[in-house]
């Protein structure tokens, strides 16, 4: 046997396949997903029915803006500030209303210092066209740290009083352990699709 075959030989039973060939088989697409992912997804969801009726309670308009929405997202979140450190993640469910079809999404804060003040907050993002939608889902957001985000009076009349106008076609709300908050505080922080659930 000459060497070369036998190094490759001793590769694939190793489980490492050699240079220009695969013994990998492709992940099948129609594979059950596992017990966990299923627990998460639901988990995600059950939060997202909570966020909502909390949200519709405190601002019974926001339920208008939803609905009539291309789509929406849901995240509950949660931060940690220690001295001048802070810290915070969080997961959510992006939710396409033409179709019905949900995208799970992660959050994380990428700014150090900026803080959270240890406590729990809620977000709903509502995108007011497709192409907004399905930039957040495919690219995700950053939110800088500078920013102003101040909520502002609906003058529209779309049920968006009490949001923060990130951009011409994307709000959002933050709801926290008090209300709905008058400024969005989670400054610094990167919304993005969630490859474990999805």
């Amino acid at each position: 046997m000459n060497r070369s075959l036998l190094v490759g030989t001793a590769l694939i039973l190793l489980g490492v396949a050699p240079l220009g060939c695969s013994t990998s088989t492709p992940a099948r697409s129609d594979a059950p997903p596992s017990t966990e992912k299923i627990e998460a997804q639901n988990q995600a969801r059950t939060a997202t029915a909570a966020v909502l009726s909390r949200l519709y309670a405190a601002q019974p308009g926001a339920r208008q803006a939803v609905e009539q929405s291309a789509g929406y997202a849901v995240f509950r979140s949660f931060g940690v500030k220690v001295l001048i450190a802070g810290g915070g993640g969080g997961h959510g469910v992006a939710i396409d209303n033409r179709s019905g079809r949900e995208t799970f999404m992660r959050m994380v804060e990428i700014q150090a210092g900026l803080g959270f003040g240890a406590k729990t907050f809620d977000l709903v993002w509502v995108f007011k066209t497709p192409e907004a939608y399905q930039d957040f889902i495919t690219r995700g957001i950053e939110i800088g740290g500078q920013a102003t985000l101040a909520a502002k009076v609906d003058k529209a009349g779309g049920g968006l009083t009490g949001a923060v106008q990130i951009s011409e076609n994307v709000w959002v709300y933050q709801m926290t352990e008090s209300g709905l908050a008058a400024e969005l505080t989670v400054k610094g922080t990167r919304y993005y699709p969630d490859k474990t659930l999805n």
